[in-house]
């Protein structure tokens, strides 16, 4: 599927597992940028690989470009829920429409796989983070379900924390 000149958008093949802890990491540096010093150490890596990823319940797209992956999304079924684990996008490739293209294709395959919302776990204020969702149309939630509490606990315990307020949103995934 493509959805950008030049970057097709498709499952991810097990050949294109391998690439995805590098795309992953290769954010790090954004994160750097942003919080200095106080980065915490969680957000440099390094990743989980791409077949750890592919063994969970869910699914994952790749963004390709020049037949190399530039992106990918990690959408995860918990608890009957779809939850987008991680959005990652080579930072050269950045600001070009791809990692919203990702969203969109995952908000669609979650629907057509019967999820009726998908959830997400981000930084409030990072600028690629909360306000880059919002602008996709989700909103924060203000009472968390139990698998979304387990997350925040989870994150909690990863010392995300220490780079600012995070925060679950969800966005109802429209039936044409």
């Amino acid at each position: 599927m493509s959805v950008l000149p030049g970057v097709a958008i498709r499952a991810a093949r097990p050949s294109d597992l391998r690439h995805l802890a590098a795309v992953e990491d290769s954010g790090g540096a954004l994160f750097t940028e942003y919080f200095g010093e106080a980065t915490a150490p969680v957000l440099l890596g390094p990743a989980r690989s791409g077949l750890d990823r592919d063994l969970e319940p869910g699914f994952l797209l790749v963004a390709v470009a020049g037949g190399r992956i530039v992106g990918f999304v990690h959408v995860l079924h918990l608890d009957g829920q779809a939850h987008l684990e991680q959005l990652s996008v080579l930072p050269e490739h950045g600001r070009r429409g791809i990692g919203g293209a990702l969203v969109r294709a995952a908000m669609e395959e979650a629907r057509w796989s019967g999820y009726d919302a998908m959830s997400l776990c981000t930084y409030r204020d990072v600028p690629w983070n909360g306000p880059f969702y919002a602008r996709l149309g989700f909103a924060e939630v203000e009472r968390l379900s139990a698998y979304q509490q387990r997350l925040r606990d989870h994150e909690n315990a990863l010392g995300l924390e220490a780079n600012g307020a995070r925060v679950v949103m969800s966005r109802r995934l429209s039936r044409h």
